[in-house]
């Protein structure tokens, strides 16, 4: 079996080591990248739900102004249909 000085193995534990500082730190730019992008994309969405919210209440604003109106309508075209019906001359 080969035996390596003392000296080789703790230059090969500071190389590691210093390795994995390099490594850690990338890793944590990385994850803080990712991040970043997760929370424009929470942003863009949060602001897509609230025009969304916006127009479906001026669709329910809308429905509720026209649905009284088209009853009303009904009853004066049954009104004028009876009145100008064939049927009553």
């Amino acid at each position: 079996m080969l035996q390596f000085p003392m000296e080789k193995f703790e230059v090969m534990a500071f190389a590691l080591g210093c390795i994995g500082t390099l490594c850690w730190a990338v890793c944590f730019w990385w994850m803080h990248r990712i991040s970043s992008r997760q929370d424009a994309m929470l942003e863009e969405v949060h602001e897509m739900t609230k025009r969304v919210e916006k127009l479906s209440q001026a669709e329910h604003d809308l429905m509720s102004d026209v649905h009284p109106q088209v009853s009303e309508i009904k009853e004066h075209v049954q009104n004028v249909e009876e009145a100008v019906s064939p049927e009553k001359s």
